[in-house]
């Protein structure tokens, strides 16, 4: 659509430098007939056709796309030259066609063609690796010339490696299909004529308005909006998809697109600006309107040219390259492709504003009809003063009086939640221009914040405000400290939402675990909830605990101090405030404490319990960490970070309702060969087998592994022969991983090299632990879960088996093997997770923790470990916690006199050493 200040059409508006003067008619067709004279054959004069407009094609190209690199935001100008480069193909081959290969002496009324531009080309948009729609319109059946004509119009189009699509069709064929086929029917509703017999284009268009749409403006309006919403459902349903489908996706080029269609075909308008005048959008709506749509041209222009080929979805690492090109930079703490996304999502949400908007338009002037079930079967609420009913939808009574007072901007979502009726839009297009009505004053008003924690806490869906609340801008106008983090994405494959949907999915997991929906899957967080906390702490906490992010500051320091500034200003006793700020500085501690450390560790337990201090606290920050982690997208939270979760609440419970006592070494070794012993005797086992197995493990291992584990060791252990190897897989249900636990004769390097083992096949390790017996013998236990995070299938264990013995063996080197299928994805390459490596002497009473953070590749874990074997470390256990494409792998270790890396000088040539075999795979990823 053109520039709101320019009032030409789309045929006048400029191009980029070069694109006309290549094929200025009154210079570029006299120049080619004077190229072709003298050829006589039809092979020689497509030939020199073909090698004129090729390289006059490759010359005009280039100089559009230096026209775009200079300013790579002209998305308008860019689509305009290359339609405009592609008239001119067109109309020369057509040139050539009908006066040198298939001249008419004499012309009969049959004898007439229109070369018409249909689509997007219709629309004369073209990204660079755009399609080339046309329609061959003849006045009735095709005759013999006519369709020589196109048959070498084609040839020449497809020697020229255009992407062709073509239909030849009389006005009446164009009438009957359009009718059938609502596909054939939007392209003939943006029909341009290219070239040729003018006439009979123009007769198409009257009758095609007069006999076709003009009588079929709802049907019309319906089939889009049906198409729309299964194509919103292909591409996932969110405009807040992290990867998003530019053309296709929700918020994108085609909902732009369909919004004009249907504008077009009930009001005839040519341009969107039109619109203005016919009262379907305000002078603001359409600048956005047109603000959206030369953004997103501009983005799908830069993503055509970097491909080669016509690529819609803005995958990861097309993000990064993009940016650059539109000229993003690094800047406050943030990358240059976030600031990027931002924009690319504040635009999406826009355009589904403007949609909500035009549909109403539609639904007041009953064109489209509002939708019918759900009206039939809402139950009627009275309305409170100010507010009623208009075709479903929350109307304001009288606009003047409610903008008088700004308490009825959130009056308005109040009311909306409570009845369960979508807002209209003129009510939201009301609000968004007079957003300025909430200021300080507003913010601080007792009355304002009453609603605010109402709309949160007071009727059992506030996501549904939130959301649009947030989409409307008021969110982050009435709580600016949210505002910030408004479609703001979070470059990496770990989250899958911006983080101010992130926060909303987080507050909407909350209000399920309250509704009571997941008790068999969240017993303790639905007994917490359902015995009684403080509700409004929590919600508020669970909705700012990522206010801080995309600062240089760390995120959970800063969301703290903001979310303090907040709970103050809504009034929260001072106990309230402090619980606040301690929930939204801790959000993460619970997590990384599961997924990092060996809970089973007294230090860990101890540490844990210092920093929550009470029960009432532990119990908060358990609902608000298992919402954060549910609120990151599908798939993220499984029964392994459920466990781990519940069994550090458990165990830290009780380390505060018991005191210390409850972590004494000796009380909980005694604890679990009690246990094996009642577990083995159920077994058949004899009192001299009991005491021997009990007798042949060091203190160490009592504590750390559940005693069904410890049971099937003991089992594998039973008579095993010196240089036997017992492997035992199963899948652990209640933990959603394969339990992989091995028994054979220790020697230097096992950890790694069953490691090495079980990632050759496709494992993700989340958890691995490794005991060395009295008499020589490794047990040694992996869990871990396939690609999907889920046990391994049944089907596939024999060959993991298979695969163990031969590396055990040495007939399959692990090391080799990587190199071979170590490449990490292309769509990851662009993350950014640079390598830190910690030693802790203090989380651990008798280990040391080395705490790896880098990007994740199925060799890492081998690598490090083989290092460590390399160094002479031992491995007791290794504790895995993956964020997409990040891992953060927990070693605990002693030294080869048992104990702990006390030397700085080799803890620092041990790090150096780690860092050499991360880069090293890193180096041999890429080469492959």
């Amino acid at each position: 659509m053109p520039d709101p200040s320019n009032d030409n059409s789309v045929q006048s508006a400029p191009a980029l430098p070069g694109a006309h003067a290549v094929f200025d008619p009154q210079t570029f067709l006299p120049s080619m007939d004077e190229a072709l004279a003298g050829l006589t054959e039809p092979r020689d004069i497509r030939a020199k056709t073909v090698a004129l407009l090729s390289a006059a094609r490759q010359t005009a190209m280039a100089d559009i796309e230096a026209g775009f690199s200079g300013h790579p935001r002209a998305a308008r100008e860019t689509v305009r030259a290359i339609a405009t480069l592609t008239d001119s193909i067109v109309t020369a081959i057509h040139h050539v066609a009908i006066t040198y290969l298939h001249p008419l002496q004499i012309q009969s009324d049959n004898d007439r063609l229109a070369v018409l531009a249909v689509g997007g080309y219709g629309r004369a948009e073209m990204a660079p690796a755009s399609d080339v729609d046309l329609l061959f319109l003849t006045p009735w059946k095709i005759t013999p010339w006519a369709e020589s004509v196109v048959e070498s119009m084609l040839y020449m189009l497809w020697d020229l490696k255009l992407k062709i699509g073509h239909s030849i069709r009389s006005v009446d064929d164009c009438l009957r299909l359009g009718e059938a086929d609502m596909t054939i029917r939007t392209s003939l509703v943006e029909h341009r004529l290219v070239t040729g017999h003018a006439p009979l284009a123009e007769e198409l268009r009257e009758r095609l308005w007069a006999e076709l749409f003009s009588k079929t403006v709802p049907e019309f309006i319906e089939a889009k909006l049906e198409e729309r919403s299964a194509r919103h459902q292909r591409q996932g349903g969110q405009r807040y998809v992290l990867e998003p489908n530019v053309k296709e996706g929700k918020g994108g080029l085609r909902d732009l697109q369909t919004l004009y269609w249907i504008a077009k075909y009930i009001h005839r308008v040519d341009r969107a600006v039109e619109l203005v005048d016919l009262g379907v959008f305000t002078r603001e709506e359409h600048r956005a309107f047109w603000q959206a749509e030369d953004f997103l041209w501009a983005v799908r222009c830069h993503l055509h040219l970097i491909a080669g080929r016509p690529l819609e979805v803005l995958s990861f690492d097309m993000q990064v390259e993009v940016a650059r090109r539109m000229g993003y930079r690094d800047a406050a703490g943030r990358r240059g492709v976030e600031h990027f996304m931002q924009t690319y999502f504040r635009h999406a949400t826009r355009v589904g504003e403007l949609t909500r908007v035009f549909l109403t338009q539609l639904e007041a002037s009953h064109v489209r009809s509002a939708p019918f079930l759900g009206r039939l079967f809402r139950r009627r609420r009275k309305m409170k003063p100010g507010f009623y009913d208009l075709h479903g939808r929350l109307a304001i009574v009288n606009e003047n009086e409610f903008l008088k007072d700004p308490l009825n901007i959130l009056r308005l979502f109040e009311e909306a939640l409570r009845t369960g009726i979508l807002i209209h839009p003129d009510a939201m297009r009301l609000v968004a221009s007079n957003l300025d009505l909430i200021d300080d004053q507003l913010r601080a008003d007792p009355e304002a914040i009453r609603i605010f924690m109402d709309l949160l806490l007071k009727h059992g869906n506030p996501e549904r405000g939130l959301r649009r609340m947030n989409e409307l801008d008021v969110l982050g106008a009435f709580i600016p400290e949210f505002e910030p983090v408004v479609a703001m994405m979070q470059f990496n494959v770990y989250h899958h939402y911006t983080v101010d949907e992130h926060s909303i999915q987080c507050v909407a997991a909350l209000a399920e675990i309250e509704r009571g929906e997941h008790p068999d899957d969240l017993p303790i967080s639905h007994e917490i909830m359902k015995a009684g906390v403080n509700r409004r702490v929590l919600y508020l906490a669970t909705l700012l605990h990522d206010i801080g992010k995309g600062r240089p500051e760390d995120h959970s320091i800063l969301g703290a101090r903001l979310a303090r500034r907040v709970a103050t200003r809504f009034g929260f006793p001072q106990d309230d405030i402090d619980t606040v700020e301690w929930l939204v500085r801790n959000h993460l501690v619970m997590s990384d404490m599961a997924q990092k450390r060996d809970i089973s560790d007294p230090r860990t337990l101890k540490e844990f319990a210092k920093v929550v201090k009470t029960r009432r606290r532990l119990d908060m920050l358990l609902v608000l960490t298992v919402c954060d982690i549910r609120g990151v997208g599908p798939g993220t939270w499984n029964n392994w970070k459920a466990d781990l979760l519940r069994r550090l609440h458990k165990q830290t419970a009780e380390v505060l309702e018991n005191g210390l006592e409850e972590l004494n070494r000796d009380k909980r070794q005694n604890e679990a060969k009690r246990g094996l012993r009642h577990m083995l005797v159920a077994k058949g086992w004899e009192a001299k087998e009991l005491r021997a197995e009990i007798a042949r493990h060091y203190d160490s291992y009592w504590p750390g592994l559940p005693t069904e584990t410890q049971a099937v060791f003991a089992e594998m252990l039973r008579k095993i022969g010196p240089d036997e190897i017992r492997i035992d897989l199963r899948a652990d249900v209640d933990r959603d991983a394969t339990r992989a636990a091995f028994v054979l004769a220790d020697h230097p390097g096992i950890f790694s090299r069953l490691a090495g083992a079980l990632s050759l096949m496709g494992a993700n390790i989340v958890d691995a632990r490794t005991y060395t017996t009295r008499d020589g013998y490794a047990t040694a236990v992996f869990w871990m879960q396939d690609a999907e995070g889920h046990p391994f299938d049944d089907d596939r264990l024999p060959r993991l088996r298979q695969t163990i013995h031969k590396t055990l063996a040495g007939e399959i080197v692990a090391h080799e093997a990587f190199a071979r299928r170590d490449k990490p994805k292309k769509r990851n390459r662009e993350f950014r997770f640079p390598t830190h490596v910690t030693f802790d002497n203090e989380g651990s009473e008798i280990y040391t923790i080395i705490e790896v953070d880098t990007r994740d590749r199925p060799g890492l874990l081998y690598d490090l470990t083989r290092t460590l074997a390399s160094n002479h470390i031992q491995i007791v256990s290794a504790v895995i916690a993956t964020y997409g494409a990040q891992v953060v792998d927990s070693f605990y270790v002693k030294d080869m006199f048992g104990l702990k890396l006390h030397s700085e000088a080799k803890r620092d040539a041990l790090e150096k050493k780690l860092r050499k075999a991360i880069a090293d795979g890193a180096k041999r990823a890429e080469a492959e």
